[in-house]
Parts: C-alpha cells; sequence; structure tokens
C-alpha cells in the first residue's frame, strides 16, 4: 500500500479515485499512567507514557486507514495527513486520513499489484 502526504506518487499514475478513508482511534491512559505521568510532569522533560500511547495510537490510526482503503479496492492512499485532539481532559483521539486510490506504475495499463 502506498501512503504519500503528497496529492501524487512520483513514478505512478492515478487511475482511479475511491474516496475519502480515515482510521480513528480513541485513547485513555488509565488511572496508573496518569498518575506516573502526573508525577514526571513535576520534574519536566519527556512523558514516555503519553509519548508510547500516541505512537501506538497512531500505528494503530493508520492501520484502520489502510484497512478502509483496501475495502474500497485502493492500492494507495494520497494527501496523507494525521489530526489529533483531546477529549473529556483524559482521552486523546487521532485520526489518520486521506484519499484512496488506485495508482499503476507511469507507462503502464494497469493497476500495480502490492503484496
Amino acid at each position: 500500500m502506498f501512503i504519500v502526504t503528497t496529492p501524487y506518487i512520483p513514478g505512478h499514475a492515478i487511475i482511479e479515485s475511491k474516496g475519502h478513508v480515515f482510521g480513528l482511534v480513541v485513547r485513555s491512559r488509565g488511572l496508573a499512567g496518569n498518575i506516573s505521568a502526573g508525577l514526571r510532569s513535576l520534574v519536566g522533560g519527556e512523558i514516555h507514557e503519553y509519548t508510547e500511547l500516541l505512537e501506538d495510537t497512531r500505528r494503530q490510526a493508520i492501520d484502520r486507514m489502510v484497512q478502509n482503503a483496501v475495502a474500497l479496492g485502493a492500492n494507495g492512499v494520497v494527501s496523507f495527513r494525521f489530526d489529533s485532539s483531546e477529549l473529556g481532559g483524559t482521552m486523546s483521539e487521532i485520526v489518520a486520513y486521506g484519499t484512496a486510490v488506485v495508482v499503476a506504475e507511469a507507462g503502464s495499463t494497469g493497476p500495480v499489484v502490492i503484496e
């Protein structure tokens, strides 16, 4: 699966647009993680508990977006972006989104098969 932030994929032609796709994840750290992160914030520096939470959440959001693109018959996502927000002060929402497309190598007559 091609995933790019640009509206095109170098060396490939978009032969069909399948529409907007996204992957949405809402996560909470949990009481123990929030207490640990709160104590760490008193001394400053990186709060590893939240960094790990957001990294895992972004990966899961991308995986869900890819599943949606595959379900539409796409082999690529262009104009890929992330968006995030906080819900209720204890939860993080991450959404990965873009446009699902079918691409072919430039000069080719059919779509690229990615295994």
